[in-house]
């Protein structure tokens, strides 16, 4: 008998393209990146007790630790579209076994990312051209941040994994959990209370790799046991699979590359091209940077589970669900981010005076929200077909306009601006960021429109496949 508290059949109904259906699926996602984005700030709100170098320190020392992590989950994004895809061909246990493949390739990769990174750690940020006084506070939390991401490994793929089987809900309970343990263990560690002695920057790394494990036990404990395990047959897939580590690297790879790319030029209008106008220019996109994560986390969510809804149908060879699914998740994200994107522009100065109270950083970032406010619904664009792309397989195109938006456009655009129009000062890498996002927003479109998508099989080598059907998939 199949269980009717399963979501993959409650999925099988004639409402699968609805907004309501859409926004169930994306629910919980939404909350994990809007969680995660709070976790964040309280993170770094606590280590700014600690004084100016402390919270000088973690942000530069974050991002460098989260550029090979970066990469890793760009690859690992492939885990929900091979799972979604094996899911609506009823191929069951290759669900799991392929989060199997990216567990075992992601360990690999982050214990060479830590014989790497970890003794050159000193130097990296000192060719970053960071001062003396803080980059020992620096190496502390980079180096725990790396232990971190060994860890991570099990949760970025068994979250793609319950987002492949359409069960977003464990990924969420898992990581609100995660999250509130991080909290308060930064907490209890940073400032040393109930007997802890006090460890300032490194406590905040050790209470982020308290939280990881305990996200990562609470995922792991529901993919081998209880329902997921009877039906997935999650104990009996662990064999080595060198085939689907293929499958995952040929579509995850262009993934990595292009999630590692922006994260790495963003980074650099952050610190290279905005920095050289001055430090109310740094403080002034940090703000408006702060806002911009806030409204994108939402669609990321979405993206997220549309990626998972388009391979179940594309899998289940319902490529005209996975239109409809994509244009009603696209109305969601436009409405949202349009609605975002006004508020921006009318209440730019206040939003400016919630940051700073100095005048000149008002000033600069008034003219920045206005690029944020141009730019949002395509972004919206970009992140939604990206999310639907994502789930055929079409990842060398996306990585390819993404690098192309982000090195080109926002790079080398971005510093010509800067350097024949220095008037504008930090508004002239933002007009490059806002031209990258447009360009990219529209060439994604105009891909998703071409419907070359549709041609894409990431099974036809695998012609002697049969599906095995599962309670989990029977419509």
């Amino acid at each position: 008998m199949a269980d009717n508290s399963t979501f993959p059949e409650q999925m099988q109904t004639p409402e699968e393209t609805s907004v309501k259906y859409m926004l169930k699926l994306a629910g919980p996602m939404i909350v994990t990146t809007i969680s995660f984005t709070i976790m964040q700030f309280v993170d770094r709100f606590m280590v700014s007790r600690l004084g100016t170098d402390a919270l000088a320190a973690i942000l530069p020392a974050g991002m460098v630790s989260f550029l090979p992590g970066s990469f890793a989950i760009g690859v690992m994004v492939s885990v929900s579209t091979f799972v979604s895809q094996s899911l609506g061909r009823e191929a069951i246990r290759d669900c799991s076994s392929y989060c199997w493949q990216a567990i075992y390739m992601g360990l690999i990769y982050f214990l060479v990312v830590i014989v790497v990174m970890w003794p050159s750690a000193s130097f990296i940020f000192k060719i970053m051209g960071q001062p003396d006084d803080i980059i020992g506070m620096e190496v502390v939390y980079f180096r725990i941040m790396l232990y971190a991401q060994v860890i991570s490994v099990f949760i970025w793929c068994s979250s793609q994994f319950f987002m492949g089987i359409h069960r977003p809900i464990i990924t969420m309970y898992a990581a609100l959990c995660g999250q509130v343990v991080n909290v308060a263990a930064n907490y209890v560690l940073i400032f040393g209370k109930f007997g802890f002695p006090p460890m300032g920057i490194a406590g905040a790394g050790w209470g982020t790799f308290i939280g990881v494990v305990v996200g990562a036990g609470i995922r792991m404990t529901m993919f081998l046991n209880g329902d997921i395990n009877s039906k997935f047959e999650c104990r009996r897939t662990t064999k080595i699979d060198f085939e689907k580590m293929k499958d995952l690297l040929k579509v995850g790879l262009p993934a990595g590359f292009e999630l590692m790319t922006n994260v790495a030029f963003w980074g650099a209008v952050l610190f290279g091209l905005v920095g050289k106008f001055g430090k109310e220019a740094l403080a002034a996109t940090s703000a408006v940077f702060a806002c911009t994560n806030v409204s994108v986390m939402p669609i990321v969510g979405i993206a997220s589970a549309l990626t998972a809804a388009v391979g179940k149908a594309i899998g289940a060879d319902k490529k005209n669900i996975a239109i409809k699914q994509t244009r009603v998740c696209l109305k969601i994200a436009l409405t949202y981010m349009g609605l975002i994107g006004l508020c921006f522009f009318v209440f730019r100065e206040p939003i400016m005076k919630f940051w700073s109270s100095d005048v000149k950083v008002i000033e600069v970032g008034i003219n920045l929200l206005i690029c944020a406010a141009i730019y949002q619904c395509f972004h919206a664009a970009r992140i939604i077909y990206s999310g639907s792309l994502r789930g055929a397989g079409d990842t060398v195109w996306l990585a390819g306009m993404s690098a192309a938006g982000a090195i080109v456009i926002l790079g080398l655009g971005g510093f010509l601006i800067s350097e024949f129009f220095p008037q504008l000062g930090a508004l002239g890498p933002w007009l490059g960021a806002t031209l990258s996002v447009i360009a990219v927003g529209l060439a994604n479109r105009w891909r998703f429109k071409s419907n070359r998508w549709k041609k894409i099989d990431l099974f036809k080598h695998r012609p002697g496949v049969v599906a095995v059907k599962s309670e989990a998939a029977v419509e």
